[in-house]
């Protein structure tokens, strides 16, 4: 009996609790979450992430965090190579297409060909150095949503062929963003992989018909 409440008394004083959570851990989760509310996708190619990353490594693995920050760290890296892997495949689209994409019969066909149009230099009064011309080919989606003094608007997406879904934005109606971005009215930003694809005008957009060997018409007046 004496024997036996020995091994037991043993066996308890040899268990020991986990260790306790990791502030490694708090302060990365805390800044990481921080910094993707800010820029969300463009996060993982942040310069800052790699001070985090370190954090999260530093985590000892005994810890009750070990796995949370394990898993956190998984997510980043999975997010850098696939940030970096569209990137790289807009960069080959941009240097290889001569012409923008077309559209789907139910959607807009883009234009073979956007050509610079030379525009007049408009007096606007004194300007301000914090003032931004609007968004341009390449200027990431995430400023759309509140940059820009909140002039842009989502869109109807449209189904770019070879490409998807793809979504769109424009200026807003109101007149002070009308008059702050002038050079952005009846225009259409498509967006692709998080940035700004390219900037059409809407009256050069027109909706197309396609046969069932593939070729294309547009479509008449009767038809839109």
């Amino acid at each position: 009996m004496g024997l036996g409440l020995a091994a037991f008394l043993f066996v308890a004083g040899c268990s020991r609790s986990p260790a306790p959570p990791s502030p490694e851990f708090e302060q990365a989760s805390r800044r990481w979450t921080a910094l993707y509310a800010q820029k969300l996708d463009d996060a993982y190619l942040d310069p800052s992430i790699g001070e985090i990353e370190a954090q999260l490594q530093r985590v000892p693995a005994d810890s009750v965090d070990s796995l949370a920050s394990q898993s956190l760290l998984q997510r980043i890296q999975e997010g850098r190579t696939r940030m970096q892997a569209a990137q790289e495949e807009q960069r080959r689209a941009v240097a290889s297409a001569g012409t923008l994409p077309t559209m789907d019969p139910s959607s807009t066909d883009f234009p073979r060909q956007a050509e610079p149009v030379a525009e007049e230099p408009v007096d606007a009064g004194p300007t301000d150095a914090g003032v931004i011309a609007g968004p341009q080919s390449g200027t990431p989606a995430s400023e759309l949503v509140a940059g820009f003094r909140g002039c842009f608007t989502r869109g109807s997406p449209v189904t770019v062929e070879g490409r998807g879904m793809r979504d769109t934005w424009q200026l807003s109606d109101r007149a002070s963003c009308q008059l702050e971005f002038p050079s952005h009215r009846d225009t259409t930003l498509v967006v692709e992989d998080g940035r700004v694809l390219a900037l059409l005008p809407k009256s050069a957009m027109r909706t197309v018909r396609r046969y069932e060997d593939g070729g294309t018409v547009p479509a008449d007046n009767g038809g839109r």
